[in-house]
């Protein structure tokens, strides 16, 4: 038996697609497909069904849009007390040539699992790939704030897809105020005006996705008023690597340590930190329908991230709670360092804004096995000058490449020498096979650390030999101390 809502979908297309979907399982559909030229298609969280044996045709989709409501600017339109959403594909005549008809529900208990942080004030932000359910929670959580907690809340809704489409909400919002957005340009605008005309408790806003969007948010935050939205992105470490929305949780920037305090923390000099405090207090990743994980502490899996640990967070499922480990997401494998030990061949040296010649002149002077390469796909690593090391070109090419950075302040012979040599494990003085069994010594032990959060303990070793080790402890963002009295003194490696 279908509900109203969804008859009221179907009532607007052809007589053939409808009786088609009849002998389908309607409570999974997800949307319907119909493309000039093309067969239609019904799909559904698994799977893709055709819904006829001819190719939709022009008059086909004229006779869907002159049932809907009017498009809007950014090609959606909706049904009238419903919430499903209607949206366009145009030619380069501007001419609808294709429609997506996604079915809107209104689904009570989709908010179980995050219903603590709703209710103790926290400023929520969901991510979540397309049509994992972002919207549908955001509509029950108006629903029980304004109805169940009685509060003061105010839906942004620029496309309709929250309070349903026409003048009057849909019941599945309860008493939650909605304002329409005109244009979605002028969405953060509306948020805005939300907050000075209307006095909310609460404001819920749809995909955030523009700078200006951002930086209201942040505007809303500051003013007490919990704020609950969706942005597009899956995880929260897709959202620290957007620029344009990274504001949303802290923002990134890059930070410069004077010399002491580089060698203190045993980092680089230019690091990347925390800018702000997150505008968001808590972020929900939705896996399925099923599957959560939350971010109760979004500064804290923020500065996480930025050591180059995973986020850790809470996994929330009908099984029950599971904490992740930050220990159990380590850097992925193509960007931890790179030594010598590890490499079958050739090393490869991408220069970034430095000199070729230069770096192949240090490369003969220590004998190494390396060259240098034009193309950075092709490289191993990526050399630089610190004061480059925030270009945008050089951001988009790390990330794009998954390759790590290493740094130095100027273009001379005597600082790439000394990068080289700290970056590939170079003792002089020292027999390779020494330098290789305390090195993969080491690398055994940060493993274990890692994947166990135990602490580890190595042989006694030289100081040039431990200070070795201790680099590569502190690469993978673990805390290392030498204990002991000579010849004893040996490294004790720790989890974080």
């Amino acid at each position: 038996m279908l509900n109203a809502d969804l008859q009221s979908l179907l009532a607007v297309l052809p007589p053939v697609l409808r009786a088609a979907l009849q002998g389908l399982p309607s409570h999974q559909l997800l949307e319907v497909i119909m493309d000039v030229g093309r067969l239609p298609q019904a799909r559904f969280s698994e799977r893709a069904v055709n819904l006829a044996t001819d190719p939709v045709s022009p008059a086909d989709l004229e006779r869907v849009v002159a049932l809907v409501g009017e498009f809007s600017a950014d090609n959606r339109a909706g049904i009238e007390g419903t919430l499903h959403r209607i949206a366009c594909l145009r030619n380069r005549r501007g001419e609808i040539i294709g429609l997506t008809l996604r079915v809107g529900r209104a689904v009570a208990g989709t908010i179980d699992f995050i219903q603590d942080l709703i209710e103790r004030g926290d400023n929520l932000l969901l991510l979540g790939r397309p049509g994992v359910g972002k919207t549908t929670r955001l509509r029950e959580i108006a629903r029980v704030l304004a109805d169940e907690f009685g509060k003061r809340v105010v839906i942004v809704d620029t496309s309709n897809e929250i309070g349903g489409d026409g003048d009057i909400p849909h019941p599945a919002i309860g008493s939650a105020r909605r304002m329409q957005v005109s244009h979605p340009e002028q969405q953060h605008g509306v948020m805005i005006e939300a907050v000075e005309n209307h006095m909310p408790e609460v404001i819920i806003v749809d995909e955030i996705g523009t700078t200006s969007e951002a930086t209201a948010a942040r505007t809303i935050a500051e003013r007490g008023v919990q704020l609950i939205g969706t942005a597009h992105g899956n995880t929260l470490e897709n959202l620290v690597m957007n620029p344009t929305l990274a504001d949303l949780v802290g923002g990134v920037q890059a930070v410069t340590l004077g010399d002491d305090e580089a060698r203190l923390r045993r980092t680089q000099k230019t690091i990347r930190e925390r800018k702000a405090l997150p505008t968001f207090d808590a972020v929900v990743e939705i896996v399925n329908r099923e599957v959560m994980i939350v971010h109760p502490d979004t500064a804290g899996a923020v500065d996480k991230l930025l050591r180059g640990l995973g986020p850790g967070g809470i996994r929330r499922s009908p099984q029950g709670e599971e904490i992740l480990s930050p220990k159990k997401s380590p850097l992925p494998e193509s960007t931890k360092p790179v030594s010598i030990e590890n490499q079958t061949g050739l090393i490869r040296i991408h220069p970034y804004a430095l000199s070729r010649d230069t770096v192949e002149r240090v490369i003969r002077d220590l004998r190494l096995e390396a060259r240098t390469v034009k193309n950075p796909e092709q490289a191993d690593f990526i050399i630089a000058l610190r004061s480059r090391a925030e270009d945008a070109r050089l951001r988009r090419l790390l990330q794009a490449t998954r390759l790590p950075l290493y740094v130095v302040k100027k273009n001379t012979t005597a600082q790439i020498r000394r990068l080289l040599q700290n970056v590939l494990n170079i003792l002089h003085g020292v027999p390779r096979d020494e330098v290789d069994t305390a090195v993969s010594e080491a690398e055994a032990a940060i493993k274990q650390v890692m994947e166990e959060g135990v602490t580890a303990a190595l042989q006694p070793r030289s100081a040039a030999i431990r200070e070795l080790q201790h680099r590569l402890a502190v690469r993978h963002h673990l805390l290392a101390e030498s204990v002991g009295s000579e010849p004893q003194r040996h490294l004790i490696i720790h989890p974080v």
